[in-house]
């Protein structure tokens, strides 16, 4: 736990010590004071249980800062006491920890054939989930309706007190322009361009709502539910319907200038191949996505009527899973469908580790669900044998611990990310969007 906390700290103490223009503040506290209370409260959650004396060595603040952060945060219900901790030699320490119940998240995923809706606590735990039929036969309105009723029925469901949930991320693909809270795709149709779709749905639920890429956010999920080292730089495939990508560097995402980047779909794989809708030609979706994998099951002779592929139907979220479990049962075509599917993957991966120095690569969303161990296997392959860096350290690919819901959890997990950059509670307009940085838009500092 002592070297957790350490490296967590290394990464986020600097800037209580320095100020806009990189000087030192004399007085860590409290030009930003809203930072410090994330910054102690994320050390908390990742201990799962620390005491004071082990905040103050982490942080590098005073004691008595520690001791007043600590009152504040348990004074808002954010932390509780959990005990005494081992002897060190002297007094027994009183640990502290998180408690879940104190606020909570919904993460909704809106993906082209599918909706996936989680509701999570405080520590990221999931406490319910739901499924239903996508959106794209619906114009905007009736299907944001249809999300806000069934995210308005989960809330019932579970019993949650209203008043401590704190948002909505509502993550789906790009690109998207996340400051203005639209798609900037005619995708599933062309009335969802440039729709507001995050403000419709915070005034149908009366709650602020993020938009998110579901790659950046499955990939966040997995630093959340300490599944990867926190100083690491790792990266997240993510394979849904199509293909995307994410990086997370000592816990921030990478975004670039419009946190539109690592769209490996969109990396081109043929310079000669096909114009992809996207503008590019020869992309890795059009050769590796479950579509494009589905397609060429159908043009395999007798493979789609074997596995009573529909050759109109348009939900390879479905038909891609029907494909995936034949090849984990040993159909030879169907295999060998998976295992090309898996080598471009392979590709796309090490240009991602290449480009981005990452240690880690995992793999994310409902199609990896049921073929997972096959597509493991060959990008590992893959990077291990084609990576530039290999031989200065391994890159491990691992599945998601999330899996298939790992985008739904990880939109929750970026409002419950607000919270501990805030550390504050909800915005007292409940309605009120929730900026990038998840700020309300005119949050004060605490």
């Amino acid at each position: 736990m002592e070297l957790l906390v350490r490296r967590i700290a290394e990464n986020k103490v600097a800037f209580v010590h320095q100020g806009v223009g990189g000087g030192t503040v004399t007085s860590p506290i409290w030009a930003t004071r809203t930072k410090t209370r994330g910054m102690v409260l994320d050390l908390i959650r990742a201990a799962r249980a620390i005491s004071r004396v082990e905040l103050v060595g982490a942080t590098g603040l005073t004691a008595p800062t520690i001791s007043e952060v600590v009152r504040e945060l348990m004074v808002d219900g954010l932390v509780v006491e959990a005990g005494l901790g081992a002897s060190t030699g002297g007094k027994r320490p009183m640990l502290v920890q998180l408690n879940p119940s104190a606020r909570y998240s919904v993460g909704v995923q809106l993906e082209r054939n599918t909706c996936v809706i989680v509701v999570v606590d405080l520590a990221g735990r999931q406490i319910a989930r739901m499924s239903f039929s996508g959106v794209s036969s619906m114009p905007p309105e009736r299907g944001l309706s249809s999300v806000a009723t069934q995210v308005n029925a989960l809330l019932d469901t579970a019993a949650v007190d209203r008043d401590k949930v704190l948002g909505v991320g509502l993550v789906s693909y790009g690109p998207q322009d996340r400051q203005a809270g639209v798609l900037l795709t005619p995708q599933p149709t062309e009335e969802w361009f440039g729709y507001p779709i995050a403000d419709r749905l915070a005034e149908s639920l009366g709650l602020p709502v993020l938009l998110d890429n579901d790659a950046a956010a499955a990939a966040i999920g997995e630093y959340w539910m300490g599944a990867v080292e926190p100083r690491s730089a790792y990266g997240c495939i993510y394979m849904a319907t199509g293909i995307g990508g994410g990086v997370v560097i000592a816990g921030e995402v990478y975004r670039g200038s419009s946190s539109n980047g690592v769209e490996i779909g969109h990396i081109s794989i043929d310079v000669n191949g096909d114009e992809c809708p996207c503008g590019n030609r020869g992309c890795l979706e059009n050769y590796a996505g479950p579509a494009a994998v589905v397609r060429q099951a159908l043009t395999t002779p007798g493979l789609g009527q074997r596995l009573a592929l529909d050759p109109a139907g348009d939900d390879f979220l479905t038909e891609f899973a029907r494909l995936a479990a034949a090849a984990n049962a040993g159909d030879p075509a169907a295999r060998g469908l998976v295992e090309r599917s898996a080598r471009y993957l392979g590709y796309a991966a090490v240009t991602m580790a290449t480009l981005f120095d990452l240690d880690t690569v995992v793999l994310a969303g409902p199609s990896f669900a049921v073929a997972g161990s096959i597509y493991q296997s060959v990008i590992q392959e893959e990077v291990d044998r084609r990576t530039f860096a290999r031989r200065a350290h391994p890159v491990r690919v691992v599945p998601s611990v999330s899996g298939s819901d790992a985008a739904a959890i990880g939109g929750a997990v970026l409002v419950l990310q607000s919270e501990l950059t805030l550390g504050r509670g909800r915005p007292t307009d409940s309605a009120q969007p929730l900026s990038p940085e998840g700020e309300a838009a005119d949050a004060t500092a605490v």
